[in-house]
């Protein structure tokens, strides 16, 4: 079982490190050609979701932050 779960949270891992790649380079990408797959745009209304949700949108974002620097 334990290793049923290494494996599981490995993939997790790899998974994740793919993701943040891809929103790097998607982020690279809008800043050299003007956001042709809006990726910025979506990161900004993300952002302002957070930000018009008040205190809660900010403790919200606050615990997602905290739990994922936890797990490295």
């Amino acid at each position: 079982m334990k290793n049923a779960m290494v494996l599981i949270t490995g993939w997790i891992n790899s998974i994740t490190d793919v993701l943040k790649a891809l929103i790097a380079l998607g982020v690279a990408i809008g800043i050299l050609f003007n956001d042709p797959f809006n990726v910025i745009a979506g990161i900004g209304s993300l952002m302002s979701q957070f930000g018009d949700a008040g205190i809660a949108g900010l403790i919200a974002l606050l615990l997602i932050v905290t739990l994922y620097n936890k797990g490295k």
